[in-house]
């Protein structure tokens, strides 16, 4: 089966894996957990962030550089490609209890008539591939929105449509309190390198922790970002995060032969790394909060 979108295409292999394919570009899905903090237990694989993986002659290359090679007026149709990618990989190999994050770059939403196109198209992708649209979560970049007005109206699209909406890359650029006043997000995801800054100072962390607790209080679910060491895991659940994404419990994986073994071994395996440092991860993130 192949789709056209814009001057792309998707085409749905035989083993039920999405591809696209953009000029010469190649296009793939990887998929990353994101893991939801419970009290006195390992964190829960409960979601997946939809990453684009691109390739050109069969060398794999870095979504910036991809990106950067796409005309302003095709920004749009490449967008919505990967996003269709996603959600077809999501459909055929994610866990059905399962969320799906996919990224939106607001910048690109100048009119209500531009966002109402672009996710009707998304909802005929969603309804025939089986996934409620209260599974998906569309996170808004850190790109400044062309107005305070059509960043709302593409908001109010995204609720009419039943989508959650999330808010990444906090403390990033655009994506900053004004925004979450603006939006009132159900989810924050903040920035791995403003966590990083944060988290190794006692004060940092304090602003941390109430910031959670302020979005907390609103109904807002946080998720902290490119966590990669096992003393930020430990200071992100004391922070009382809600959920949380990084390489210390699962990195990206390319959608390939094999990956639903895998997503399946994820779930009841990963967050076995917490358990076993958790006497030595206890120590350095006292030290590192003091």
């Amino acid at each position: 089966m192949s789709r056209n979108v814009g001057t792309g295409r998707i085409i749905r292999q035989d083993n039920g894996i999405a591809t696209g394919s953009w000029d010469a570009f190649l296009l793939e899905t990887a998929f990353q957990p994101i893991f939801a903090f419970q009290p006195g237990e390992k964190p829960r694989l409960v979601a997946y962030e939809g990453l684009v993986r691109p390739s050109l002659g069969g060398e794999r290359i870095s979504p910036m550089i991809f990106f950067s090679a796409i005309a302003a007026g095709e920004r749009l149709e490449v967008e919505t490609m990967t996003r269709t990618l996603h959600l077809l990989n999501g459909a055929a190999w994610l866990p059905q209890d399962t969320s799906i994050f996919v990224n939106f770059d607001p910048s690109l939403f100048t009119e209500r008539a531009v966002a109402d196109s672009a996710l009707r198209d998304m909802r005929l992708v969603m309804e025939a591939a089986g996934i409620a649209p209260g599974r998906v979560v569309c996170e808004l970049t850190e790109q400044k929105a062309p107005s305070a007005a059509a960043l709302r109206a593409f908001v109010e699209a995204l609720r009419a449509n039943g989508l959650r909406v999330a808010i990444d890359d906090y403390g990033a650029e655009n994506s900053d309190i004004r925004r979450v006043k603006a939006l009132q997000p159900d989810i924050v995801k903040f920035d791995a390198q403003w966590i990083g800054r944060l988290m190794v100072t006692g004060s940092g962390f304090a602003l941390l922790t109430a910031m959670v607790e302020k979005f907390a209080e609103q109904g807002i679910t946080t998720v902290f970002e490119g966590i990669e060491e096992s003393w930020q895991l430990e200071l992100a659940e004391k922070s009382g995060a809600s959920m949380v994404q990084g390489y210390v419990l699962a990195r990206p994986e390319i959608v390939s032969p094999g990956f639903g073994g895998r997503v399946k071994e994820a779930a009841d395996t990963t967050s076995a790394r917490q358990a076993s440092s958790s006497a030595t991860v206890t120590r350095t993130a006292r030290k590192k909060s003091s």
